[in-house]
């Protein structure tokens, strides 16, 4: 693991194809956060995170995080997974899930909840304040970095749409995120730091190539 901010972990990487991708622990006394999921290469990660306080919740942005290591983190650490509910029928044939979380479910204790739906129909972005002073909007694949630069991608077997991806992207404009972490990811860049003029341009460009498609 990987501190990346005085509360925020970056897991090794997990390599599938060209697709990249970590998880990410936000360390809290309330109880540690795990944000996507760890790949099956990486279970030595799962010590390191114990040696951090282990996790109280572990938070999936969409299908394409689940995996057989689910249960095992579950019981490992006695935490809590939760999913979208629209989500939860295709995660839970890897793994039993705790909580669901429909729309207008919007905080899992202080991180909160964004439904974004597009990459698939039931993906969820995550914001959270840190009390160290920066913002953290986990993004999964519904923006993500291909080559150091913003992506996005439609999964239309999955239920994604290019008209509903935009206005989540929308959605998300209003945030003024400090740190950018995506799920899945191209090349070696997996996190950004931004500013709100380039926050804003970053979501421009991408809802004007969807409304192109």
């Amino acid at each position: 693991m990987e501190q990346l901010q005085p509360d925020l972990w970056q897991s090794s990487r997990h390599e599938s194809g060209m697709l990249r991708s970590h998880a990410y622990l936000v360390t809290r006394p309330a109880g540690n956060v795990l944000f996507y999921n760890i790949g099956l290469d990486q279970q030595s990660d799962l010590d390191a995170i114990a040696e951090l306080g282990g996790i109280a919740h572990q938070l999936l942005s969409h299908r394409d995080e689940a995996n057989e290591l689910l249960d095992p983190i579950r019981h490992r650490f006695g935490s809590r997974l939760w999913c979208s509910a629209i989500e939860e029928p295709a995660i839970g044939r890897a793994a039993t899930v705790d909580a669901v979380l429909a729309q207008g479910d919007d905080h899992v204790e202080d991180v909160e909840v964004l439904h974004t739906p597009g990459h698939t129909d039931g993906s969820l972005c995550f914001f959270y304040r840190s009390p160290y002073g920066k913002s953290y909007l986990f993004t999964g694949d519904s923006l993500f970095l291909w080559d150091g630069e913003w992506s996005t991608l439609v999964l239309e077997a999955a239920g994604g749409s290019a008209t509903a991806l935009a206005g989540s992207l929308l959605g998300l404009r209003e945030l003024r995120p400090d740190l950018v972490l995506c799920s899945a990811f191209v090349g070696d860049v997996a996190t950004m730091e931004v500013g709100a003029e380039e926050w804003t341009r970053a979501i421009d460009g991408q809802v004007a190539r969807l409304r192109k498609a």
